[in-house]
């Protein structure tokens, strides 16, 4: 079966030395081409040592079919391998954010976009062609803030079609109950998007080593409701740097104890996180 995402596959996981020159050209020209000086939607790509993965994240941003006007912009958080090259071979604006941590990288972005609509966009996924206006009809209704959309990995040798379709299953029935009263915490950073202007009066947290974007959707609360995309034809592709234990079955078993542990959490609101300690950054 072809997936939408396979011919991006082609190049993922490889040395961008590997990438043919008519990819290359092909990538640029289409983002140039995206490119608005007044653009509605800002669509973010952060970056860390990510020369591997990132040209196949901006292939498919490149073929984004949109309505809306939009930049397409990246940042480069302090990378060690040749990524910022990779943005400049491409063609693609971005900026250079030495303070290591996600946090710094979003903050760093929100601070040079010009759009109304802020996508959050991690350089290791790949992103439908429809992923814009699908989010963007859901984030432009009355009330609402922010949103976001569940997401799939795509399988390999190791994670078979149908043990991701069991365990994203699970999951997402686990996501849809917890959105009811805590919605925050089903918010991650490669398939959020809000009102920038919102944004703009929160905090984008940089002492946390994860979370940031649960926490800024918490903050994002107050003005207006979290909402979710639920379309599978929407839906962002990653890898596997959140399914790190192994195989599928321990993996699913370790967010089980996980959840369990703090399970009475999703009948109660909450206006906090209560971080722990190994997830905050040490001041040296």
């Amino acid at each position: 079966m072809t997936n939408w995402y396979d011919k991006y596959m082609a190049i993922y996981e490889k040395p961008f030395s590997e990438v043919s020159q008519n990819t290359i050209e092909n990538i640029r020209q289409q983002l140039r081409k995206l490119q608005s000086s007044e653009p509605l939607v800002s669509v973010v790509v952060i970056a860390y040592n990510e020369e591997c993965r990132l040209a196949a994240c901006l292939w498919s941003l490149s073929e984004l079919q949109t309505k809306y006007p939009i930049e397409i912009l990246g940042v480069n958080n302090n990378s060690k391998d040749r990524t910022e090259e990779i943005y400049q071979k491409l063609g693609l604006p971005y900026y250079n954010e030495t303070k290591q941590s996600p946090g710094f990288a979003r903050q760093c972005g929100l601070q040079h976009a010009k759009g109304k609509y802020h996508f959050f966009i991690d350089a290791d996924t790949f992103y439908p062609s429809c992923y814009v206006d699908k989010m963007m009809g859901k984030l432009t209704k009355p009330g609402v803030s922010c949103v976001g959309t569940f997401w799939s990995f795509y399988p390999d040798e190791q994670h078979s079609a149908f043990s991701l379709f069991c365990f994203e299953l699970i999951r997402d029935t686990f996501l849809w109950v917890q959105h009811f009263k805590r919605p925050e915490l089903n918010i991650r950073g490669m398939t959020f998007a809000f009102n920038a202007d919102y944004a703009r009066q929160c905090t984008i947290r940089t002492d946390i080593r994860r979370g940031e974007d649960g926490s800024l959707a918490l903050e994002l609360k107050r003005f207006g409701k979290i909402a979710f995309l639920y379309d599978r034809k929407a839906r962002p592709v990653t890898g596997y740097g959140t399914l790190n234990e192994g195989s599928i079955l321990k993996s699913l078993l370790n967010r089980a104890k996980v959840q369990l542990r703090g399970f009475s959490r999703v009948f109660y609101k909450a206006d906090h996180y209560d971080d722990s300690e190994d997830n905050l950054v040490k001041n040296k």
